[in-house]
């Protein structure tokens, strides 16, 4: 059981969402919130596995487990814990393994394209085999913007239109709340919580 867990985030809007969780469902774990923006800026401007570099050095000065909540640079943080020599989990691979458990035809939504290889990817480790991804339309906007209602709306816009789909994954942890506001009877995943206790758990996240 770890009991001392960082938190790398790349927004600090999701620092609430996990301190909320860690109320709620760990009482006595403690959270460690380390924000990097410019993570996500790079790997959105070069690609996610470009800032390898960047992320290398950001988890070092960790020096613990960390648990990655953000999807584009989830799995090249991922790969670096053998060199690090500590765990370094990513927040979203219990959802997709939950996903794969749903059923073949998945639906992976996002707000920036960043996301859609790394989740793919993800995806494609734990199983996947029909795949189907897309970016919600202006729901970046929205949240750069600070329109978080606006966002999950557009977001959960987005979910209701899929159909031919056992399971949608949320690709980000920005997009849970949406979750909330669909009327698909598709199930919708989202990561936060299970990546949250998975971590805290001291294990492999899938």
């Amino acid at each position: 059981m770890v009991t001392a867990l960082t938190l790398l985030h790349t927004s600090p809007v999701h620092v609430p969402v996990f301190e909320a969780l860690r109320e709620r469902e760990h009482p006595g774990a403690v959270l460690r919130h380390l924000v990097v923006p410019e993570l996500l800026d790079m790997a959105r401007e070069r690609g996610p596995e470009a800032v390898e570099a960047e992320v290398r050095a950001v988890l070092a000065e960790c020096g613990g487990p960390v648990l990655v909540t953000c999807s584009s640079i989830a799995g090249v943080a991922e790969s670096l814990a053998p060199e690090l020599g500590f765990p370094v989990l990513r927040v979203d691979r219990p959802m997709a393994a939950e996903a794969v458990r749903k059923g073949p035809r998945i639906v992976v939504l996002a707000s920036v394209e960043s996301t859609l290889a790394p989740t793919g990817a993800l995806l494609a480790e734990e199983g996947a085999r029909a795949v189907r991804s897309r970016v919600v339309p202006g729901a970046w906007e929205r949240f750069a913007a600070g329109d978080e209602d606006g966002y999950l709306a557009a977001v959960a816009e987005a979910a209701d239109a899929v159909t031919d789909a056992d399971v949608i994954v949320l690709a980000q942890v920005s997009m849970a709340g949406a979750a909330a506001l669909v009327r698909t009877r598709v199930p919708v995943l989202s990561s936060p919580a299970a990546g949250l206790a998975a971590a805290l758990a001291g294990g492999r996240t899938g």
